[in-house]
């Protein structure tokens, strides 16, 4: 029984074989570079990567789907006592963000 490799392998050879890889605009041209990937830590680059393949975003996309939500929230609010609980619970938030991509930034830099 064929591995998904093989399976994948095969449909690569078959494709090199009919000539439909050479048709293709990017064939021998280097991979175009994620959006973002200059800006990655290199150490987090792979890890990144595999979580995006994987179709698992990393924890702070999360926090910043959050903060878009608060926001939002915030712009909504009409009651003052509804407002500041908004505005301290999003103050919160950022500041969560801050830490955790600071703390992004210096363990890729170790």
């Amino acid at each position: 029984m064929a591995t998904l490799d093989d399976e994948i392998a095969r449909h690569l050879a078959e494709a090199a074989a009919s000539g439909e890889l050479k048709a293709a605009p990017s064939y021998g041209r280097p991979m175009p570079a994620m959006e973002g990937w200059d800006e990655t830590p290199e150490s987090l680059r792979m890890p990144f990567k595999i979580l995006k393949d994987a179709g698992v975003p990393p924890p702070e996309i999360e926090l910043f789907h959050e903060r878009a939500r608060l926001r939002g929230e915030l712009d909504a609010c009409t009651d003052d006592a509804a407002r500041e609980d908004v505005r301290r619970r999003l103050s919160e938030l950022e500041q969560k963000i801050a830490l955790r991509l600071e703390s992004l930034r210096r363990n890729a830099a170790v």
